[in-house]
């Protein structure tokens, strides 16, 4: 387990101060501006000390899981971001690749520094082959360590890969002993899927689960369609 950096109890205390005095707005309990303006310079300073102690930098291991619809759109948003700045992006999917999007014909018209590789050939009921599922998992798992070694790349989305190791065609302990053994990795690794296991969302940096509320596909019948599904 690593250890708490030594100033994390005054961070903690900056959290919860920040916390206190509020977002403001008309929700913000003062009757006269006077007395706003005083509370939101107070959490302007907080929010520049807290900003002032978080000087460390790294590789971060980035997870997007849920049932809801927008984790590889929230990961493509990244790419997006990323060749926005001149670095460049490795995008592998693991499990689509039965179509086209539109995500990926926009990134390879937009820029050069994007590398997209989709290697599955669909979900399991349409390839119905166990065997080659495998395979192609651990082909796109290969590749990926390549482009997460290679620090001239910023970012690797890894897209599905949480539904790869759910399936059982890759286990969750092999992807974080390969993220284990590489000292001061700089570049962002993303994890996409639902289902994402316990021991990878408890190693991540950042964990976001996209929760379903509403969906057209099971409450309307309505088929996937340009623009949102691909």
């Amino acid at each position: 387990m690593q250890e708490k950096p030594l100033f994390s109890d005054k961070i903690l205390n900056l959290d919860d101060l920040a916390s206190e005095l509020g977002m403001g707005g008309k929700i913000s309990p003062e009757s006269d501006e006077s007395s706003y303006k005083k509370r939101m310079q107070q959490r302007k300073d907080i929010q520049s000390e807290r900003l002032q102690i978080r000087k460390t930098k790294k590789g971060l291991l980035i997870v997007f899981t849920g049932n809801g619809k927008g984790k590889t759109t929230a990961s493509l948003g990244m790419a997006l971001r990323t060749i926005g700045h001149g670095y460049k992006v490795a995008i592998i999917q693991f499990i689509k690749g039965g179509w086209t999007t539109g995500e990926e014909k926009a990134l390879k018209n937009l820029s050069s520094s994007v590398s997209w590789h989709s290697l599955g050939e669909g979900f399991t009921w349409e390839t119905q082959d166990r065997i080659r599922d495998e395979k192609l998992v651990q082909e796109a798992w290969q590749l990926s360590k390549k482009y997460i070694k290679d620090e001239s790349y910023k970012l690797i989305i890894l897209d599905e890969i949480n539904i790869a190791t759910k399936l059982g065609y890759l286990t969750s302990e092999e992807i974080i002993t390969f993220l284990k053994s590489l000292n001061n990795r700089n570049n962002h690794v993303v994890l996409t899927g639902r289902g994402a296991s316990d021991s990878i969302i408890n190693y991540a940096d950042l964990v976001t689960e996209m929760n379903l509320i509403r969906h057209p596909f099971k409450e309307q019948g309505i088929k996937a369609q340009k623009c949102v599904e691909f």
